[in-house]
């Protein structure tokens, strides 16, 4: 079993890239599984994998890298003897440093047969100015620690800046390769890359299964404790709203109240940051499809994508959002008002389900898990 783990700040990239990457190693034979980490415990991005057919096991509650150490290991272990893939992905959230989870799983000694990749880490090429000036430690250290980096979202710069921006790229982190990428390319850049990620891939190994040594005793701690939500200066806050009467909701109606919505939560974080970046992301399902946009810098239009509900759907909003230099508390504020607001004029009625989360780490390094949702197709 290969373990991949990709990272890179909020809003770089990682889920479409994760999606491209196991589809592409699913049309060469591969068996892929995908463990994603969400801020707080409003799975989203899992939602979205799930949906394109990958099994996956979504860690939420906490960052993997500070709080979930046991959670991970116990996830990849089963995985392993569960499903066995060839490929296991792993999505850290954007405010994790990567290298410390990777450290994580070669310290689980799982086996021979068990290989790590070189750790890969998104820049969100388009807004990497903006990175550099609104989190630029944080984003530093995740550029540095990384052996591959994926200057991602290449479509959207200018071709006259993008050796520039290479440039520059490869002089913070020397030891790095440095591969182009777009989410909307899977075709040469994106072959290039996974030549380098696994330059094995063109053989498609006989179905050899990865059986974990099955150990016990715990992995030594790793050296580096650090509590990265706290170092990355970003509030974060992920809700679920139950939505009273929600099949009554068109489609059409649907889209207008997440663009609101959306447009509403924006203003108020504008208030709290007028040049904030992170990512701000909502769910809106009628039970029919789900709305999802989502907003990763403060100039940016809303980006919007429609999927199909799942069977058997119940009207819902997630919502998550992390954004930069902005006080937990007050972004709590900001989306909860939002949602009241929203909604209370055009009479639905909403309310929590669940759990709010708002990254607390105030427990020595560990609220602990929360528990995996099972292998949904």
């Amino acid at each position: 079993m290969d373990v991949i783990v990709v990272g890179g700040f909020l809003g770089s990239g990682k889920t479409t890239t994760i999606i491209n990457m196991g589809k592409y190693l699913a049309e060469k034979g591969k068996k892929v599984a995908i463990i994603v980490n969400e801020i707080g415990e409003i799975g989203i991005d899992g939602d979205v994998i799930k949906r394109f057919g990958f099994d996956t096991k979504e860690i939420t509650g906490g960052c993997i890298c500070c709080s979930l150490k046991v959670g991970l290991r116990t996830t990849i272990t089963l995985l392993a003897q569960e499903y066995k893939p060839d490929v296991l992905l792993i999505e850290p959230t954007g405010i994790a440093f990567p290298h410390i989870i990777r450290n994580e799983v070669e310290l689980m000694n799982l086996g021979e047969e068990v290989k790590i990749a070189p750790l890969v880490t998104l820049i969100d090429g388009s807004r990497f100015k903006y990175l550099m000036k609104e989190v630029k430690e944080f984003a530093m250290r995740q550029i540095i620690d990384a052996e591959i980096l994926g200057i991602n979202k290449v479509d959207l710069i200018e071709p006259i800046r993008i050796p520039i921006l290479e440039a520059s790229v490869q002089q913070l982190n020397p030891k790095a390769r440095v591969v182009l990428l777009s989410g909307k390319d899977t075709g040469e850049k994106f072959e290039n890359f996974m030549q380098i990620v696994l330059p094995d891939i063109k053989e498609v190994p006989e179905k050899a299964q990865a059986t974990p040594t099955g150990e016990k005793s715990q992995p030594p701690e790793s050296q580096e404790t650090e509590d990265s939500i706290e170092a990355s200066g970003v509030g974060s806050y992920a809700a679920e709203f139950a939505i009273k009467d929600g099949e009554s909701l068109s489609k059409e109606t649907t889209r207008e109240l997440t663009t609101e919505l959306m447009n509403t939560i924006k203003e108020k974080v504008l208030e709290l940051n007028p040049e904030f970046v992170g990512h701000i992301k909502l769910f809106l399902d009628n039970g029919l499809e789900t709305v999802k946009q989502s907003v990763t810098i403060y100039y940016e239009e809303p980006q919007e994508d429609i999927i199909k509900s799942k069977e058997g759907a119940v009207p819902t909003l997630k919502i998550l959002s992390a954004v930069s230099n902005v006080k937990k508390e007050a972004l709590k504020d900001a989306v909860n008002s939002s949602v009241q607001e929203t909604f209370e004029k055009r009479g639905i009625d909403t309310h929590k389900a669940g759990h709010d989360h708002d990254h607390e780490h105030d427990q020595k390094h560990g609220h602990g898990h929360h528990g995996h949702h099972g292998h949904e197709q």
